[in-house]
């Protein structure tokens, strides 16, 4: 079922409009029940071994959560340190039970991981990083720690995840787009009321190169009004590396420049994909968008194969783990997946001083 496409036509009508209203507030209702349950221990949350940090959000769609995981834990390995990191795993096959472990020298099909685990696991090769994924993050969590021993537990997309007590949540928050029309689902796009922003320990601007210094002033000012003193940092979104997907070998994102390519992903926002590489200098001659998560078939890669002309074709990492059985004997060569990285751009302090415990 098309979910999001349902609900834009009810919110074309006004009575459409009117039953995801009375929709909103019962979710309002139970998203402040639920939160009150856990802040006066009526549901238990659990605590592991470790220092959990969380990285989550207050919106659906993408707000730079994954590649924010990513670089919490270069950072930390950097300082030596063990990390695990904890996945729900959206996407993966839904007859897949238990808990399914990526690491270096083990990587399952993205069908039992889900793809966003997969991705980011190829940003992390060779740190000794394993990835537990599972919608049962205390499962995980504790089988990290009989098998890994980590000093520290990422939990990538947990802020509404309760029942794992957590010492530092990050909130991620896209400054082009921070909080939608500011309502809930399903009208809105928040999961939970602004309020919850008070939860926090810092917040991330993701995409804070990309918005002018009032607006950007003005969204600090409304995260203040909710928690005075909240440390917010700013983030940029940058390109990171291909992956040769025939060779499995990564390679410059500079080899592409000054050369034409098509592109082709299934992205909430396909347009900061296509922008990133004419940042770069790939000159695009062909475009192919598809719904976010989207499973590609033969017959979706026979059309960009019929058109592309030997031209590479560019593809993210969260697309390429989705193409389907025999995608390499149809496009052949030539298949590039950009991997993107988070850069902090102002408040590495903050950053460095919240992730690593030194404050709070």
């Amino acid at each position: 079922m098309d979910l999001p496409g349902l609900r834009s036509k009810l919110k074309d009508r006004l009575a459409g409009r009117a039953l995801l209203g009375a929709a909103s507030l019962a979710y309002g209702a139970a998203v402040r029940t639920r939160r009150l349950l856990y802040d006066w221990r009526v549901l238990k949350s659990q605590r592991l071994g470790a220092r959990v940090i969380c990285f989550g959000n207050l919106t659906t769609g993408g707000t730079g959560k994954t590649p924010a995981v990513a670089l919490a834990a270069r950072a930390l390995r950097h300082r030596k340190l063990g990390v695990a990191i904890l996945s729900r795993g959206y996407g993966r096959a839904r007859d897949k039970k238990g808990i399914t472990v990526l690491r270096d020298g083990h990587v399952p099909a993205w069908t039992e991981c889900g793809d966003e685990p997969w991705m980011l696991h190829q940003a992390l090769k060779g740190l000794d990083v394993p990835i537990l994924v599972c919608p049962d993050r205390v499962a995980a969590g504790r089988e990290a720690m009989s098998f890994y021993q980590p000093d520290v537990i990422l939990l990538d997309d947990g802020f509404q995840h309760l029942a794992l007590q957590r010492d530092v949540d990050v909130l991620m928050v896209n400054a082009r787009n921070p909080f939608g029309d500011r309502r809930l689902l399903p009208l809105g796009d928040l999961r939970e009321p602004l309020g919850a922003l008070a939860k926090a320990a810092m917040v991330v601007l993701t995409h804070a190169d990309l918005v002018g210094h009032a607006e950007l002033q003005a969204l600090k000012d409304d995260i203040h009004e909710v928690k005075p003193g909240l440390p917010i940092v700013e983030a940029a979104h940058a390109l990171d590396f291909l992956l040769d997907a025939a060779r499995d070998e990564r390679v410059a994102v500079a080899s592409l420049k000054g050369r034409q390519a098509v592109s082709f992903c299934g992205l909430a926002d396909p347009a900061q994909f296509e922008d990133q590489l004419a940042a770069a200098g790939v000159e695009l001659t062909q475009r192919w968008r598809f719904p976010d998560h989207h499973a590609f078939s033969l017959s979706d890669l026979r059309s960009i194969e019929n058109v592309r002309g030997g031209l590479p074709a560019v593809t993210t990492l969260k697309d390429l783990v989705r193409l389907p059985a025999g995608w390499r004997d149809l496009l052949g060569p030539g298949v590039l997946a950009l991997g993107i990285k988070l850069e902090i751009t102002k408040g590495k302090t903050t950053w460095g001083s919240v992730l690593y415990g030194e404050v709070g």
